[in-house]
This record gives C-alpha cells, sequence and structure tokens, in this order.
C-alpha cells in the first residue's frame, strides 16, 4: 500500500492547490463515527486523507470529540502519518501569536475523555515516554522553517479540558511548569495514534498569550479566529513542502509500538475485541 499522510484538522486545508483525485469518505468505526466524512485526494503522488476535527463548521467541542474513531478511521484508510494542526495559547513571551511550534512533549490536564483503544478484555501499555515522532516533527519544524515562518521546535504543549479557557491562576501555575503552549486538542490523538502505530506530531499556531501576560489582551475568539484565517494559507504550505520530503525522513519504530505491548494471553481475548481492534493488532495475532 502507498503512504498515505493523515491531516487532523483545520478547515480549508483540502482546498490546496494540486490536491488531485478528491473523494469523500464516510467511514464507519467499532468506536462510532469520526467528526465527519475524510476528504482524500493526491498531493505530488502522495495520497493524503483531511479530517476536520470539530466538523465541518466547527460544531463539536474539544470534550465532545470522538478521538478514538477519528484515528481508527485514518487508520483504515491506509494512514501511516498523521499531522496534527491546532491552534494553541502561548505561555512564552518569546512565542509570539502567528508563530508555529512543533512540541514534543504533553502533560494531559483533560478528563473523563476516552484514551485507549484497549480494555474489553485486553490489555496492552505502549511506551510513550517520547509522544511524538521525533522524525517527524524534526521535518515539520524544518518545513515551517524553510517556509520564512517563525517557528519553535520542541518543547511542551499542556493539554486543558475546555471549553472554557483558563483563570489567570491556572494560567500561572501552568507557566510555572514550564509549559511552552496550551491546547485542548492534542490528548488523547497522540496516544490513540502510538496505540494504532501511527507516525504523529503536531504543528502548533500560536494565537494569543492565554490570560497570564500582563500587557497584553486576554484571549479572545475573535483574535484567535483573524489569526488562524491569516494562516491557512502557510499551513498549506508547510503541509505540501513536508509531504513532498516524507521519505526522507530518518527512520522511526513507531510501526512496532505493539509489538511486546500486549500482556495478554491471545487466546483470551474475546473474539468481539479482537474482531474491533483487528487493522490494529492483527498483525501480531
Amino acid at each position: 500500500m502507498k503512504r498515505r499522510i493523515g491531516i487532523m484538522g483545520g478547515s480549508g486545508l483540502y482546498e490546496m492547490e494540486g490536491l488531485k483525485d478528491i473523494e469523500s469518505n464516510e467511514v464507519k468505526t467499532p468506536f462510532g463515527d469520526p467528526s465527519d466524512e475524510i476528504i482524500t485526494g493526491t498531493l505530488k503522488g502522495v495520497g493524503l486523507a483531511f479530517l476536520p476535527r470539530h466538523g465541518k463548521g466547527h460544531r463539536i467541542l474539544p470534550s465532545e470529540i470522538n478521538y478514538r474513531a477519528n484515528v481508527y478511521a485514518l487508520k483504515l484508510l491506509g494512514v501511516d502519518t498523521i499531522i496534527g494542526l491546532s491552534a494553541v495559547g502561548s505561555m512564552k513571551d518569546e512565542i509570539k501569536p502567528g508563530d508555529l511550534v512543533v512540541p514534543h512533549q504533553f502533560i494531559d490536564r483533560t478528563r473523563g475523555r476516552s484514551s485507549t483503544f484497549f480494555g474489553d478484555g485486553i490489555v496492552a501499555h505502549i511506551p510513550f515516554a517520547d509522544p511524538v515522532c521525533l522524525s517527524l516533527a524534526d521535518l515539520l519544524a524544518e518545513s515551517v522553517q524553510a517556509e520564512g515562518v517563525t517557528v519553535h521546535r520542541g518543547g511542551t504543549y499542556i493539554c486543558m479540558e475546555g471549553p472554557q479557557f483558563s483563570t489567570r491562576a491556572e494560567s500561572n501555575l501552568y507557566r510555572s511548569w514550564g509549559v511552552d503552549v496550551i491546547g485542548m486538542t492534542n490528548i488523547p490523538e497522540a496516544k490513540l495514534a502510538r496505540e494504532a502505530e501511527i507516525c504523529y506530531s503536531t504543528v502548533a499556531l500560536a494565537t494569543d498569550y492565554d490570560c497570564w501576560h500582563e500587557t497584553e489582551e486576554d484571549v479572545s475568539v475573535e483574535a484567535i479566529l483573524q489569526i488562524m484565517r491569516h494562516n491557512v494559507e502557510a499551513a498549506r504550505k508547510v503541509i505540501a513542502r513536508a509531504v513532498g520530503q516524507m521519505d526522507t525522513r530518518e527512520p522511526c519504530t513507531c510501526h512496532e509500538t505493539l509489538k511486546f505491548a500486549i500482556v495478554t494471553a491471545h487466546d483470551q481475548i474475546p473474539e468481539k475485541t479482537r474482531a474491533a481492534l483487528e487493522p490494529i493488532i492483527g498483525k501480531y495475532l
């Protein structure tokens, strides 16, 4: 199967110049429906699959996103690499609104989100010390820089529950932890991609200074949307550049994460669970 790259999030990205063989795919999963239909196409001979996390028209809250269905659906379509695009608040002076960040670490402050494909009779423990594919992250950072956009490599993305923004006390607490950006969507997305043996990295667009900054206005939806609109074209260019160089990446081990992770005896896995997870665990059973 030829490589297919999944693009998670961001309205308008599937209107990229040069995208061919465009199709709309309605995908069903054992975990329910993904956020929307998945748009597939080819760019420079590489397959792409676009899935808006919040659905068309941005109608799904971060807490309501069916992350398992989204990642599973992309897996069914042959995606082996996911590029996550998301708006974030900056927690540091040097990360200015409009800058792009390619974080290497996450802190999970979410509550009640389904964050694993496992359970229902099967136990697996994946390594997650380095939660993004560093090879992919390097390529994305280089692509942003090559497009002349300010990029910050590495750092930590703290994922909060939302949909409300932080209080000042929370914002200052997170800053004391040394985090770089704050968002609402990359967890459990990154965890599920790792379980599905899909390379994952995010390009985070800093839209504001959250509410900690004393000389800047507090975060507002209007400001976020204005900056997002100005950066859709930059995101398109970064994706196009990265896709064209995907085969030059350093090798990684993301596609064998489950090799030693499944601890349940194979003959003890319920048939229903085995069937549901076949696209993810089938090669190990």
